[in-house]
C-alpha cells in the first residue's frame, strides 16, 4: 500500500505543497528517491535509515520507492528528511493519520534528533495557502513557523516524539504573540545618532528627505567630512517595519538561516553595509540553487556603498534593474527565481580620486583627465535612478570645535519622518506603494499635480538642465515628499526648487 505525506519546497520565498509518496516492494533491501531531488535529498537515504532505526523503529526490509510529486519540479533543502521517515513508519504500520492537512519539515540526524532547517516561514507560509493547518518542525524552528496565523504549530525534538504524539503523548502546540516583538524594539538600539554629527546641516534634511519618501541618495566630498558616519545615523530614523513588510523580511532571512530562535521575526529595517570587494553573486544573489544577494537582504531598509567609484563597474550597472524595479530576477539555465529588492540606496564617494576637489583647506592635485575618469565610473543611468545628489563639505575649526549649538537628535528628526510617512500610508491606502519614491508615471499624474505658475517654472528647468523623463518623474517625487514633510496637501513652487537643488548638485 502507497502512503503519502505532506510537505513543502520553496522557489524564492515562495513554497508549495509536496506529496512524499512512499511504496515498499520485494526486493532487494534500498532506498530509492525520484522526483528531481537534489544531493542533498538523496543523501537522505542514509540519515532516515539510521533515525528510524536509532528511533527504536523497524526498517521495511524490501525495497523503499519514494516519490516527490509533482515529479517535473526540483526539489532541494534537508528538510525532506522528516515527511520521508514518517512515510515510511506508516508503511510499516505505525499508527499515523493519512491527512492532508498535515505536513511535516525537518531534517534528521542519525540518532533521530530534528535539526533546526533553513526557510522555515516561507515554507510553511505555501502550506497555509495550500489549505494545510497542522505542521511538525523541528523545536528550534516552532516560534517561527507560529508567526503564520491560523497554522497549528508542533515543535519536536525528536522523531520518536511525533509518533507519540499521535498515540498518547500529545505535543505542546507553539504559539507566539506577534505584538510582543514589536514592543520590545527601542530607539535606544541605534548605536549612532544625528546629534554627534557637528554641522552639515544641507546633508541631514537631504537624509531626512529620503528617510521620508524612501529615495536613494549619494553624498559627495572630502574624506573625513562626516558621509559615512551620517549614513550610518541614518537607520535612526527610519519609521518601524509594518507587519506585512516584517513578514515579507523575514522571509527573507528565513532563507538565509540568519533568523534568532528566541526572536524569529525581523522588526528593524536593515542596514547592509557592503564593501567594494564583494562579488557580483554576493550583491545580486545566485549560485547554482539561486539565494538572496545583499540587494535582498536590504530590502525596505538600507543598502550603503562606501567609495561608490571603487566598485567594479559590472557591480554598480547591475542595481539598475533594481533600484527601477525593486524586485531582482536571477535566471538560470533550469530556472528563474524572482526576490525583492526595494532598497533605499545610500552612496558616498570623494570628489576626485585624491578626494580634495572643491576642498577649502586643502588643494586638490588631480588632472582633469583624472577627475573625469574617475566620476565616470559611475554611470549616467544609474546616476539617472538616484534622487538626491549633495556635497558634504570640509567642517571648519570653529564648526568642529563649537560644543554650545546642541544638533537636532535622530528622535526629533524621526516624528517629521514618521509623520510624512503617515500621511504617505493614508494617502496610498488603496494602491500597492509605500512610499513617494514607489510612484509609477501613472501615479505621479494623480498624486504629484502641479499649478501653472510651478509647471512654467519645470519647463524652464527641463531646458536648462536637459532633464530626461525619469529625471523630471523623480523631482516630482522629491517634491511630494518634501511637502508631505511641510503637511502641505499641494506641491508648491518652493517644493520643487528644493527638489530640484538635490538633483543638480553633483
Amino acid at each position: 500500500m502507497v502512503t503519502k505525506t505532506i510537505t513543502s519546497a520553496a522557489i524564492g520565498i515562495n513554497s508549495f505543497k509536496i506529496d512524499v509518496e512512499v511504496d515498499v516492494v520485494n526486493s532487494l533491501p534500498s532506498i530509492s528517491i525520484v522526483g528531481l531531488p537534489d544531493s542533498s535529498i538523496n543523501e537522505a537515504r542514509e540519515r532516515v535509515r539510521s533515525a528510524i532505526k536509532n528511533s527504536e523503529f523497524s526498517f521495511p526490509t524490501g525495497k523503499v520507492i519514494v516519490n516527490l510529486a509533482p515529479a517535473d519540479i526540483k526539489k532541494e533543502g534537508t528538510h525532506f528528511d522528516l515527511p520521508i521517515a514518517i512515510g515510511i513508519l506508516k508503511e510499516q504500520g505505525i499508527e499515523i493519520p493519512n491527512n492532508e492537512n498535515i505536513a511535516f519539515l525537518g531534517e534528521l540526524s542519525l540518532d533521530g534528533t530534528l535539526r533546526k532547517i533553513n526557510g522555515t516561514l516561507p515554507l510553511v507560509s505555501g502550506l497555509k495557502n495550500c489549505g494545510v493547518d497542522t505542521v511538525f518542525v523541528p523545536k528550534e524552528n516552532a516560534k517561527e513557523a507560529a508567526l503564520i496565523k491560523g497554522m497549528n504549530v508542533f515543535g519536536a525534538s525528536h522523531l520518536k516524539e511525533i509518533v507519540e504524539h499521535f498515540s498518547n503523548n500529545p505535543i505542546q502546540r507553539t504559539e507566539v504573540n506577534i505584538e510582543e516583538f514589536f514592543k520590545n524594539n527601542s530607539d535606544s538600539e541605534f548605536e549612532y545618532d544625528f546629534k554627534d554629527v557637528k554641522g552639515q546641516q544641507k546633508a541631514k534634511k537631504a537624509l531626512e528627505i529620503s528617510a521620508a519618501g524612501g529615495h536613494n541618495i549619494l553624498l559627495s566630498g572630502s574624506p573625513g567630512s562626516g558621509k559615512t558616519l551620517m549614513a550610518k545615523c541614518f537607520a535612526s530614523i527610519l519609521p518601524p517595519l509594518e507587519l506585512e513588510e516584517a513578514m515579507e523580511l523575514t522571509k527573507i532571512y528565513s532563507i538565509c538561516g540568519l533568523l534568532s530562535q528566541e526572536k524569529p521575526l525581523i522588526t528593524t529595517r536593515p542596514f547592509r553595509f557592503v564593501h567594494h570587494s564583494a562579488s557580483p553573486n554576493g550583491i545580486v544573489g545566485g549560485g547554482a540553487n539561486p539565494k538572496p544577494g545583499e540587494i535582498t537582504l536590504a530590502h525596505r531598509g538600507i543598502l550603503f556603498l562606501d567609495e561608490m567609484p571603487e566598485f567594479p563597474r559590472q557591480i554598480l550597472e547591475i542595481l539598475r534593474q533594481p533600484l527601477e524595479d525593486g524586485e531582482i530576477v536571477i535566471s538560470r539555465t533550469k530556472n528563474s527565481i524572482k526576490y525583492p529588492a526595494k532598497f533605499t540606496l545610500i552612496g558616498a564617494m570623494n570628489p576626485c580620486p585624491c578626494g580634495y576637489l572643491g576642498d577649502k583647506e586643502k588643494q586638490c592635485n588631480c588632472s582633469e583627465y583624472q577627475i573625469q575618469k574617475y566620476k565616470s565610473k559611475i554611470s549616467g543611468p544609474l546616476l539617472d535612478r538616484i534622487d538626491l545628489f549633495v556635497n558634504v563639505p570640509r567642517l571648519s575649526s570653529e564648526e568642529l570645535t563649537n560644543t554650545n549649538s546642541p544638533n537636532e537628535s535622530s528622535f526629533d528628526i524621526k516624528q517629521r519622518v514618521l509623520n510624512a510617512r503617515k500621511i504617505q500610508k493614508e494617502r496610498y491606502k488603496n494602491e500597492k506603494i509605500f512610499t513617494n519614491s514607489e510612484l509609477s508615471p501613472n501615479q505621479i499624474k494623480k498624486y504629484c499635480n502641479l499649478d501653472n505658475k510651478s509647471i512654467e517654472y519645470m519647463k524652464i528647468a527641463s531646458q536648462k538642465y536637459l532633464l530626461s523623463g525619469r529625471k523630471y518623474n523623480r523631482i516630482l517625487k522629491i517634491a511630494r515628499t518634501i511637502a508631505d514633510i511641510e503637511s502641505s496637501k499641494d506641491i508648491k513652487l518652493e517644493h520643487l526648487m528644493q527638489a530640484l537643488q538635490y538633483r543638480s548638485e553633483l
